[in-house]
């Protein structure tokens, strides 16, 4: 069976965090997902952990009954995480500071070797390895060097245009 809804709990995690409590739990919200018929659950742990929590990420690993997929920079530190929870997926995205979400894919022609060395120490703890990157021919050739898996195309430009015109044109 192939996986037909993920849903991304992050924001349930942002609002926790803005709000200074200990509510809405992205755990209880990733549990209702799944009863409502989700096939995996998307988590991004940032390096600086201003909205998943690593016990978020303890209990999700225990949790989820599905499949838990983790967005994380490309980073030793990140690997290391991955290596120990094990989720069925990690998916690479790249992470700014004074963003609220991950708002474009990563570089990967101008990070090949440094992502190279990341994909396959994840690969080497079992993990499948998934690259975010911008809908270009360029940057998913490149993926092809990183020996990663699987790759998620980044379609914020399409849902974000106005018009019928401008959802074709990012379609091209």
């Amino acid at each position: 069976m192939s996986m037909r809804l993920g849903v991304n709990v992050d924001h349930i995690a942002t609002l926790r965090e803005a709000r200074k409590t200990n509510e809405p739990d992205p755990v209880v919200a990733a549990a209702l997902a799944e009863l409502a018929g989700a096939d995996q659950i998307t988590v991004h742990l940032r390096g600086d952990r201003r909205h998943i929590k690593e016990r978020d990420l303890e209990i999700l690993r225990r949790t989820v009954r599905t499949r838990l997929n983790v967005e994380m920079a490309a980073t030793e530190e990140m690997v290391k995480v991955a290596a120990s929870i094990k989720p069925a997926c990690v998916t690479l995205v790249p992470e700014r500071r004074e963003e609220v979400t991950t708002e474009g894919g990563l570089d990967v022609i101008l990070n090949q070797n440094h992502l190279k060395r990341i994909v396959a120490a994840l690969r080497e703890s079992g993990l499948a390895v998934s690259i975010f990157v911008d809908p270009d021919f360029d940057q998913l050739k490149a993926i092809t060097k990183i020996d990663a898996a699987l790759i998620e195309i980044n379609t914020g430009r399409y849902a974000d245009a106005k018009t019928e015109d401008l959802r074709a044109l990012e379609l091209t």
